[in-house]
C-alpha cells in the first residue's frame, strides 16, 4: 500500500473505535455547531455545515440531535463557546503532527496535548513549523472492487480530480478544495460509495517508521486521537501494516 493509504487506513479503524465509543458524535456535535455558528443554519449557503450534516446522518445520528446542534451554533439555544485551535508538533522519529482542536478551555487543552506529547516521544511545535509539510485537497477512498481502474479514473478525472493512484485494495483521488464536491457528486452519480470523503491535510512527504519508532508513534496518535478536543489528527509516517497489529 502507498504511505497516504497507510496512514488512512490508520485513521479509518480508528474511526471505527471512536464510533463504537460515542466518542464520534461528540467531534460529529462539536463540527456541526461551530459550522453553524460561522456560517449561519442554512444547509444550502453553508458547505461546511452540509458536509457536517451529511457526516452526522451516516453516522445515524438521530435528526432532533443534529438540529440541537445547529441551533446552538447559531444561538437559537444556548451552548458552550468552542474555539478552533490549530497546534502543531513533532512525534518519534521526526514525524510532523497537525492536531486541529475545538475547545472551551485552551489552557487546558495545550496543557494536556503538551503532556501527552512528552510522555509519548514527541513535543509541541511553533506556529508554522510543519504546517508547511501538508497541502489542504479533497480526498476520496473507494475499494478497488466496486469499479475497474480505468472506469474510475475517467469518472474522477473528468469531474475535476487531480490525480488518482491506487494501491493493493483501496483507489484514492486527490481533488482541490474547489472541486472537492463535485467530484464526490460524480462518484456517487456512477453508483460508487466511497469509503472515505473528506477534505484533509496531505503530506507533501513521508517519514518511514519501523520497529521501536513506528509501535511510539501509533501509541502517540492513539493518545492525541482520544483526546476530547481533538477534532483532526494529522500526520507524515508510514508503516508497515504489520506495526498496526
Amino acid at each position: 500500500m502507498s504511505g497516504h493509504s497507510k496512514w488512512h487506513t490508520i485513521k479509518h479503524k480508528k474511526g471505527a473505535l471512536d464510533a463504537k465509543r460515542g466518542k464520534l458524535f461528540t467531534r460529529l456535535i462539536k463540527e456541526i455547531t461551530v459550522a453553524a455558528r460561522d456560517g449561519g443554519g442554512d444547509q444550502d449557503a453553508n458547505a461546511r455545515l452540509r458536509k457536517a450534516v451529511t457526516d452526522a446522518k451516516a453516522a445515524n445520528m438521530p435528526n432532533d440531535t443534529i438540529d440541537r446542534a445547529i441551533k446552538r451554533g447559531t444561538g437559537d439555544l444556548e451552548g458552550v463557546n468552542y474555539e478552533e485551535i490549530t497546534y502543531e508538533g513533532y512525534g518519534p522519529g521526526g514525524v510532523a503532527l497537525l492536531i486541529e482542536t475545538m475547545t472551551d478551555n485552551r489552557n487546558r487543552t495545550v496543557a494536556e496535548l503538551r503532556h501527552l506529547l512528552s510522555k509519548n516521544g514527541g513535543n509541541l511545535g511553533e506556529s508554522g513549523s510543519v504546517a508547511w509539510m501538508f497541502d489542504r485537497k479533497g480526498y476520496l477512498m473507494v475499494d478497488r472492487s466496486k469499479r475497474s481502474e480505468e472506469e474510475l479514473f475517467e469518472i474522477a478525472i473528468e469531474a475535476g480530480a487531480e490525480d488518482v493512484k491506487t494501491d493493493d485494495d483501496n483507489f484514492e483521488i486527490f481533488t482541490t478544495q474547489e472541486d472537492f464536491d463535485a467530484v464526490v457528486d460524480a462518484v456517487k452519480a456512477a453508483g460508487i460509495e466511497p469509503d472515505a470523503a473528506e477534505i484533509s491535510m496531505i503530506p507533501q512527504n513521508y517519514i518511514k517508521l519501523e520497529g521501536a519508532d513506528a509501535r511510539a508513534m501509533m501509541k502517540l496518535y492513539e493518545a492525541i486521537d482520544d483526546h476530547d478536543d481533538v477534532q483532526n489528527l494529522y500526520a507524515n509516517f508510514d508503516i508497515d501494516e504489520s506495526e498496526m497489529e
